[in-house]
């Protein structure tokens, strides 16, 4: 198992925005491993006790992930405009793909953000 050295992130001096955006993306990719490790776990056992605890603690990374994400956009605005684009290409995709019939807040049946058509 690959265990983080303590301190392979420490900076000898202060890091510019661009820097600490980078460092962000890592600790966002942290987040999503423990998110998949945990969901893993989830997907292994049937123990109440243990799911339920592994459950909250998949929440809070999923949390620190939303944090980091807001976080990095303040850092890095073109970033954060991208993901705007997107989220507004999603919303338009869905308003449109949906069949009347369907339940509110399903995902739709393809994507199109950005250059990406599916």
């Amino acid at each position: 198992m690959d265990f983080t050295e303590p301190f392979v992130g420490m900076a000898r001096r202060t890091l510019t925005d661009a820097e600490l955006a980078q460092a962000i993306r890592l600790d966002m990719a942290a987040e999503l491993d423990a998110i998949n490790l945990y969901q893993a776990h989830l997907d292994a056992t049937d123990n109440p006790v243990a799911r339920r605890v592994i459950a909250h603690i998949m929440d809070e990374e999923k949390e620190h992930l939303v944090e980091f994400a807001q976080l990095l956009y303040q850092l890095d605005p073109t970033q954060a405009d991208h993901a705007a684009q997107a989220a507004r290409e999603f919303a338009d995709a869905a308003a449109s793909d949906a069949p009347p019939a369907a339940e509110a807040g399903a995902a739709p049946r393809g994507l199109t953000v950005g250059s990406l058509k599916t």
